[in-house]
């Protein structure tokens, strides 16, 4: 499937079936991991959520054919800025960054430098315009990053401490599941 193609096959709504079918057409390599990257940055926004949650499908289920592309989409990652897309691609960071993650993916984590994603992090955390499901996978990609990146630890304390009272009960309870990570990391 070409990425002409592909544009066709996401212009129209998704079912969750249907976004799974298109994560199996992209691990059978019909189309690239890297085109759903590049689609997921598309300037119709809906196209680009369709890209990104086909893109989330493929690293939960075939996570072999996205490693291959796993520097693209770290190199991607700082530059996403659509909301619907960004949930996903979080989501992903959050995954690729967690101590069961695969061994592949530790050592591509372990290998990377993850300052400038740690920093975006942080930022997208802190903005009032970040919705808070986004938020909550910003704080499991920090607190997952705490291991490599010892600092973050206090700052994300500090940070929660602030934002606790500003954002939902949602919020809070994952403050709380947070706070519990990084008492068993100390």
């Amino acid at each position: 499937m070409q990425n002409d193609l592909l544009l066709e096959t996401i212009k129209t709504t998704l079912q969750k079936s249907k976004v799974e079918k298109l994560a199996a057409i992209a691990s059978a390599e019909t189309f690239s991991v890297k085109d759903l990257i590049d689609i997921s940055f598309y300037h119709d926004e809906q196209i680009g959520f369709r890209a990104a949650w086909i893109l989330e499908n493929v690293f939960t289920n075939h996570q072999q054919r996205f490693l291959p592309y796993t520097l693209y989409f770290l190199e991607k990652f700082p530059h996403q800025g659509n909301l619907s897309a960004l949930r996903h691609y979080t989501k992903i960071l959050a995954l690729m960054t967690k101590k069961n993650a695969s061994v592949e993916m530790i050592k591509i984590i372990t290998d990377y430098g993850t300052e400038r994603l740690v920093e975006v992090v942080f930022a997208w955390l802190i903005d009032e315009k970040i919705p808070v499901a986004i938020k909550s996978h910003c704080l499991n990609i920090l607190a997952n990053l705490t291991v490599k990146h010892n600092w973050i630890k206090d700052e994300l304390l500090q940070t929660m401490d602030f934002l606790v009272d500003k954002e939902s009960i949602g919020f809070f309870a994952k403050v709380k599941q947070i706070r519990k990570q990084l008492l068993v990391c100390s």
